[in-house]
């Protein structure tokens, strides 16, 4: 199936059995997109790890 990149607008195929919080790159800009709700298929700009300092 295929779903705009919220990103650059780009079509993004993503399988039919993703799962919430699965991670996609898209194809065109690169960016890492997490699926955020598979009923429909929504994608958004993925969260940038952030470094953990044991706190």
């Amino acid at each position: 199936m295929s779903v705009k990149c919220c990103v650059c607008e780009a079509d993004v195929n993503v399988a039919e059995d993703a799962m919430v919080g699965e991670l996609i790159t898209c194809t065109d800009c690169g960016t890492e997109l997490e699926v955020i709700s598979t009923s429909p298929v929504t994608l958004q700009e993925a969260p940038e790890v952030q470094e953990d300092w044991g706190e």
